[in-house]
């Protein structure tokens, strides 16, 4: 069969992308790609964001290539556009049966087949995309035999909806073939709006961790499965010879969550002599001063650190079991070892002051990271923050384009929405309008990189946001 995968159109304007500049691959609907082209169906993917696609060039683009299943991948902030996407492609194909996966539709299937789309596949998606695939193939569709596929949501011919039992987590990932790169925009991805030869890596899902504000742990499973060592570091070989990349992003929420691993990592990027660098994610009581000097001598260049917030009550509350003083102690030994480190902080949880805000932004500038990020606590659908914040009338935007970490869209105890606005802006003017950093860029030749997209296009954004969004409150 002919299955066109894609993220919806219309979704390159979304904040996120209009702010940051970010382009990075689709990866989810890259592996279930090559999953169905190994099963001998033939796979075409259209990654919207990046080729800025509107929804007449999308609708074109599904016309000119006939499929015979559509499937659109969503997350929150994108759920609109797919749900106006699947209206329009209805009206055009209505004998096409369309699917929606990602982790919006898995927690709101409900919604999603009640704005038109014909299943939702829930949660991890390859082997339960496949099935319904080959089901559709031999039976049609619709068909009885869509109850006995596992990870499904679906209406049956009353109109009541039917979620089939999750599927069991893929425990040996090295069974799954790459994702198929090859249908990618590999020469378009970007950092901070700037073209680079960069290639994206996962080399793990899931999480042990189920922080309150995080779907990861939520959609792949508490359980973190790894890769083989050899496997990823054979991607990486590969992407280095077949697209000419230098840098690779891992794209995993923890890269170093297991110490076998990345030491195995480690000895084989090392054995193999790659030209690369590369930036990964990472807890700061998952690594240490041996284990970074070794990560830098095969390429590591930049690490991502989750500090969060400067409380150890609010660590508690979220599910992050860090202490305070492992943060401080991994900043100073990363600091020392050399390595460009970011850490990101997070606003407005509802049981916050605007006290404690300011204190986690003079924690930040305490640990000095090379880069700050500063979100917005964002009640995402499935985390036990949405519940918590729903169970409390604490969401004061529903609208699911504002769910990007940038706009607040759900109140405090004891502040609103605009006083967390303010505290995002002022996070950003007084972390990176300091002597002292501006000069350390100055020196580094960074100054007019990542902080001048940061301070003038983010901090500025939010200084038209407040004016021209909470004027009725």
């Amino acid at each position: 069969m002919k299955v066109l995968l894609a993220l919806p159109p219309d979704t390159h304007n979304l904040e996120v992308y209009s702010i940051l500049g970010a382009k990075a691959p689709p990866l989810g609907i890259a592996w279930i790609a090559s999953v169905l082209e190994r099963s001998g169906h033939k796979v075409k993917i259209i990654d919207s964001p990046t080729m800025k696609l509107g929804l007449k060039d999308f609708i074109l683009m599904v016309k000119n290539w006939s499929p015979d299943v559509v499937g659109l991948s969503i997350i929150t902030p994108t759920a609109y556009r797919a749900y106006r996407t699947v209206k329009i492609l209805k009206k055009y194909f209505s004998d096409i049966p369309i699917i929606a996966g990602g982790p919006h539709p898995t927690f709101k299937y409900d919604e999603a087949l009640n704005e038109g789309f014909d299943v939702v596949v829930c949660g991890e998606g390859e082997l339960t995309t496949l099935e319904l695939v080959n089901s559709i193939e031999l039976h049609g569709f619709p068909n009885e035999e869509l109850k006995n596929i596992k990870g499904i949501a679906f209406k049956d011919s009353d109109g009541r909806i039917i979620k089939t039992p999750l599927r069991e987590p893929i425990l040996d990932l090295s069974k799954l073939p790459w994702p198929a790169h090859h249908l990618l925009c590999m020469d378009a991805y970007a950092i901070f709006g700037e073209k680079v030869r960069i290639a994206h890596v996962i080399a793990s899902r899931g999480c042990p961790y189920g922080c309150i504000f995080c779907s990861t742990s939520y959609f792949w499973g508490r359980r973190v499965r790894f890769r083989p060592a050899k496997d990823v570091a054979d991607e990486i070989e590969f992407l280095i010879n077949k697209y000419n990349v230098r840098k690779i992003a891992f794209m995993d929420d923890e890269l170093t969550a297991s110490r076998v691993f990345i030491k195995e990592l480690i000895n084989e990027l090392r054995t193999r002599r790659l030209d690369i660098e590369f930036s990964c994610g990472s807890r700061v009581d998952h690594v240490d001063k041996e284990l970074l000097k070794d990560l830098k001598s095969v390429g590591l260049r930049a690490i991502y650190f989750g500090v969060e917030s400067y409380s150890q009550e609010t660590l508690n509350k979220i599910g992050k079991k860090l202490r305070i003083d492992d943060v401080v102690k991994t900043f100073k030994v990363v600091k020392e070892v050399g390595i460009f480190h970011v850490g990101t902080f997070i606003l407005g949880f509802p049981w916050e002051t605007i006290e404690d805000m300011e204190r986690t932004i003079d924690f930040a500038i305490k640990l000095n990271p090379s880069y700050a990020q500063f979100t917005i606590a964002t009640p995402y659908p499935g985390t036990p923050l949405y519940e918590y914040a729903l169970k409390n009338n604490l969401i004061v935007d529903t609208n699911w384009e504002h769910y990007t970490t940038l706009r607040p869209v759900m109140r405090g105890f004891k502040f609103t929405v605009r006083d967390v606005a303010r505290m995002l802006a002022r996070a950003y003017r007084k972390f990176y309008l300091r002597m002292d950093l501006m000069v350390r860029e100055l020196r580094s030749r960074r100054l007019s990189g990542i902080k001048t997209i940061v301070v003038k296009g983010i901090s500025n954004w939010f200084d038209d946001y407040i004016r021209s969004r909470f004027q009725e409150f």
